[in-house]
């Protein structure tokens, strides 16, 4: 299974983006592992015949918004969201830009093998993840960020003993539509 031919563009319309994290430290018990959705960005996915298909995405990393927190000592209400979106944007991304360009997409099986470069937070460093494909349009993966790899500290509360995990999951479900 591949992509299917022709140039196809994904979005919040069609797709969904999300960022997962995980608490650590002394106090994590206090924290909550985050689920995050990104709420601009856009993609393209191309596979040209006789060519390597080419996956592209951009983000506005001013766009994320927490869904939900899981695993704290009591829930996060709509402001506490709202305050952890503001710090993410303030503190952690500050706004930069967010793109990945595929420089290999090779089947491996029953799924595609994607390396790339993902600039973030002004660096740009390679990643690979696997997609599975599910032979009538639908993709899905994930990508695991490591953010000291990019120079980003984690954030960090209550002098360090509560932590977000240094390395980040992101998650795409997509339908890809037709060309």
């Amino acid at each position: 299974m591949g992509i299917p031919p022709g140039s196809h563009t994904l979005g919040p319309d069609n797709a969904r983006l999300t960022v997962q994290t995980t608490k650590a430290g002394a106090a994590s018990k206090a924290g909550h592992n985050l689920r995050m959705e990104v709420g601009s960005w856009q993609a393209t996915v191309s596979n040209a015949d006789g060519a390597q298909p080419q996956i592209t995405l951009t983000a506005d990393s001013r766009s994320l918004r927490v869904l939900e927190g899981t695993g704290g000592i009591k829930g996060l209400t709509e402001d506490d969201k709202e305050n952890i979106s503001q710090t993410i944007d303030d503190e952690v991304l500050k706004g930069c830009p967010i793109e990945f360009r595929s420089t290999k997409v090779v089947p491996d099986g029953d799924q595609l093998q994607v390396q790339g470069e993902l600039e973030l937070a002004g660096r740009r460093n390679p990643v690979s993840f696997s997609l599975q494909p599910d032979g009538e349009g639908r993709i899905a993966g994930s990508a695991i960020v490591k953010q000291s790899d990019w120079g980003m500290k984690p954030y960090s509360a209550l002098f360090g003993t509560l932590k977000v995990g240094d390395e980040v999951t992101v998650v795409i479900d997509a339908t890809l539509p037709s060309a």
